[in-house]
């Protein structure tokens, strides 16, 4: 039985097919690279750093983002309506966070969600003086707590942005969010504990204080001490349904001093906060945010590990800190900012770098 062969296809038809398919291998392979980046990386940077952590045993995390199998990722998934919706006016969680850049360099808080630290104090030695946080009977507020006072500087400052152009009157130092709003602006899904926790988060806030002695050049040329102490926020009041206890609103009386900070000069000494920080999940790591957001800014910093562990306020050894640090910096999902370890004379040091920009003059720090 002789088999007859189907007739020949034009050359120009089966090229244009396998350029066809080599154009969808190429947008497949954007699409994926694009899904993948990390905030502020160019294409080229997210391409390098994919093919370098196929190498070492790289996987895709269900949201599309590329994570090492040897470096457990610092950023969690957002929650369920986590989206922001497109609103002309914006709501009590619809406006971008902004942190006060005087205490972005030391840990005000702890940094760990077991050890509670009641009663405890950090003591931090400056330059110009020292900054001592004092842990009352609840415990130490943590870094997590932090993101309310996050949010009151935020609101605070945009408040006081409307009424220098005239569109609103001038802020108090009280602030009125519901409940649902602080879930929603530090990225928290709306459980029923989430509710229990807010209050307590508040408690803790209310009786960690920070007291700071600076020294200062007075009128006269003369050195003065200069000492301020006062709670992460100053008071609170919660409104609950009486039946099951469910917190409703609150209000919270920022600080006098973050309130004279934001509104008594013309340019408030706060610094922005990207949204994904809120999803930062280890506290060393958003420590690490806020000290790059400062140090580094749009650039480059170079601080030595030590001094970190040093500004970090953390209770653990020394040795193992540093490999702490080391994972999150082989995880290398910072928002924002690259981190890369390099030797020093005085150790091993960490290089904090705005993702996107080149390689500029590297400030040290402290």
């Amino acid at each position: 039985m002789i088999q007859r062969c189907s007739d020949p296809k034009p050359i120009g038809d089966g090229l244009s097919a396998a350029l066809a398919r080599l154009e969808a291998a190429r947008e497949t392979h954007r699409k994926k690279i694009e899904a993948a980046a990390l905030p502020g990386e160019t294409f080229e940077q997210a391409e390098t750093r994919l093919q370098h952590e196929k190498g070492q045993g790289a996987r895709v995390a269900p949201d599309g983002s590329a994570k090492s199998d040897l470096s457990p990722a610092m950023i969690r998934k957002p929650p369920k309506g986590d989206e922001q919706p497109d609103f002309f006016v914006p709501t009590l969680y619809d406006v971008g966070g902004r942190d006060s850049r005087s205490l972005m360099d030391v840990a005000v808080f702890r940094l760990s969600k077991k050890d509670k630290r009641a009663g405890e104090v950090i003591r931090y030695d400056l330059s110009d003086g020292y900054v001592e946080v004092k842990a009352g009977s609840d415990g130490m507020a943590s870094v997590w707590d932090y993101d309310v006072v996050i949010m009151a500087v935020s609101h605070l400052t945009e408040a006081m942005n409307r009424y220098r152009e005239g569109r609103g009157d001038k802020p108090g130092r009280t602030f009125r969010p519901y409940v649902s709003d602080i879930l929603k602006f530090c990225r928290r899904s709306d459980g029923g504990r989430q509710y229990e926790e807010v209050e307590a988060a508040l408690d803790r806030l209310k009786t960690t204080t920070v007291k700071a002695v600076r020294r200062v050049k007075g009128k006269n040329g003369r050195i003065l001490r200069e000492a301020s102490h006062e709670g992460l926020i100053s008071d609170y009041r919660t409104v609950s349904q009486a039946e099951d206890g469910k917190l409703l609103s609150v209000e919270i009386e920022v600080p006098k001093w973050i309130y004279e900070e934001i509104v008594s000069g013309k340019n408030p000494d706060v610094l922005t906060v990207h949204p994904d920080f809120f999803l930062i999940e280890p506290g060393i790591g958003r420590f690490l945010y806020r000290l790059a957001r400062r140090a580094a800014g749009k650039g480059a910093a170079r601080w030595s590990f030590q001094t970190i562990y040093e500004r970090s306020g953390s209770t653990g050894e020394f040795k193992k800190f540093c490999f702490t640090l080391r994972k999150l910096i082989a995880a290398d999902d910072l928002p924002e900012y690259l981190l890369r370890e390099e030797d020093g004379q005085s150790g091993p040091q960490l290089i904090m770098r705005y993702r996107g920009t080149p390689d500029l003059e590297i400030s040290a720090g402290s």
